[in-house]
């Protein structure tokens, strides 16, 4: 009996250890591929989790991009034929900074275009706010005049009567 439940513990325990247990990430002998290695993965953008970067990422997928550069590393690849390579087989969207080109002018310019056209927008409305503004010193036109005295005596008469 003591035996089954030591047997059983001990399955228990190194189950747990096996689905704990994450998945070493490449290591280099050398410092400089080391370097090289961990700022191309801070470039590459994991693809399940988006905003991180494959450095950063838990996801299994991002471990998986870790190991293909590593081997591609390990191959005598440079840094741009690893991007390229990867890019042809993710798109543009898994580097952190696109390519300019065409396909992707929007994502470089258009944020700027945005607030260009949010300050134009602003300008004109204040602009229009000025001019529709009337000065206080700005005399009456004769019919406006008559108009205000037309008002004014209807008041002045309507308050002498509820007196």
């Amino acid at each position: 009996m003591r035996r089954a439940v030591f047997l059983g513990c001990v399955m228990f325990f190194v189950g747990l250890n096996l689905a704990l247990a994450k998945e070493a990430t490449p290591v280099f002998d050398d410092p400089i591929y080391e370097a090289r290695f961990k700022s191309l993965a801070a470039e590459l953008r994991c693809v399940k989790c988006q905003n991180q970067s494959l450095v950063d990422s838990p996801a299994g997928i991002a471990d998986d991009l870790r190991r293909e550069v590593h081997d591609l590393m390990h191959e005598g690849k440079t840094d741009n034929e690893i991007v390229e390579y990867l890019v042809a087989r993710y798109g543009d969207f898994i580097r952190y900074r696109p390519a300019l080109k065409s396909s992707t002018a929007l994502l470089w310019f258009g944020p700027a275009a945005l607030f260009a056209i949010a300050l134009t927008v602003l300008l004109v409305n204040v602009r229009s706010k000025k001019r529709q503004h009337i000065d206080e010193t700005t005399p009456l036109t004769a019919e406006e005049q008559a108009r205000v005295n037309a008002l004014l005596d209807t008041e002045e008469t309507a308050g002498e009567k509820k007196a």
